[in-house]
């Protein structure tokens, strides 16, 4: 039987012109799957600290709440006020009872209860939510360990203060998450600090630019909704 040549010659051009449209499609809602979905990236490490209320607070008491969680000392003269003043900014920003601030001193000796209370007087703390907490520096590295946040190890002098100025994100059943950053690969915790730059690529302390701020802003209201 002869082939319609005019039928032939249609089909040639419509197939891949399918094919085309479709991987067009994908791509299309691919990226913006990864743009509006957030990734899971483990369970929120057990603690169980004393905050500036002298209250023991657990991960078990923030359940059904977001919250973000921060590795800092009262006494910090470099990343740490600018870490607490981006997590401020956060928090005003979403102004919502479902949101709230795990910050962990890796200064116990020094950061009390007490002294806690008047941090939180000096960064202007507001919000019930917003936990500043203490207790034993072996077992509070051993949370930074867990969550896969750096600290220094205690014993070295010279890096017992140091620490990341990474943030992690936990939704309300007590789980760390993150958005999808460059080809589509998750970026695990959120910048804390300022840059230079809208990219986020050269710190500053006087930087000007926070892109990691606006990106929990929006990553925390996703998962308020």
């Amino acid at each position: 039987m002869q082939t319609n040549k005019k039928t032939s010659g249609v089909s040639k051009y419509v197939v891949p012109t399918l094919i085309i449209i479709s991987l067009v499609a994908i791509y299309i809602f691919g990226t913006k799957y990864y743009k509006e979905v957030l990734h899971t990236v483990m369970k929120v490490p057990e603690f169980a600290l004393t905050d500036q209320n002298n209250k023991k607070i657990s991960n078990k008491d923030m359940l059904g709440k977001v919250y973000l969680v921060e590795f800092f000392y009262s006494t910090c003269p470099t990343i740490c006020p600018i870490m607490n003043s981006n997590l401020k900014h956060v928090m005003e920003e979403i102004d919502s009872p479902e949101l709230g601030v795990i910050s962990i001193s890796i200064d116990p000796e020094n950061d009390t209860p007490e002294i806690l209370k008047e941090h939180e007087k000096k960064i202007g703390i507001k919000s019930p939510n917003w936990h500043l907490l203490t207790g034993n520096r072996d077992y509070i590295g051993k949370v930074a360990d867990q969550f896969n946040i750096y600290v220094g190890d205690k014993d070295d002098e010279s890096e017992s203060l140091n620490h990341s100025g990474m943030i992690a994100l936990v939704d309300q059943e007590g789980n760390i998450r993150c958005r999808f950053g460059k080809n589509n690969i998750p970026i695990l915790y959120y910048s804390g600090l300022n840059y230079e730059d809208t990219e986020g690529m050269n710190t500053d302390l006087k930087g000007k630019y926070h892109p990691d701020r606006e990106l929990l802003i929006e990553d925390i209201r996703k998962l308020l909704k």
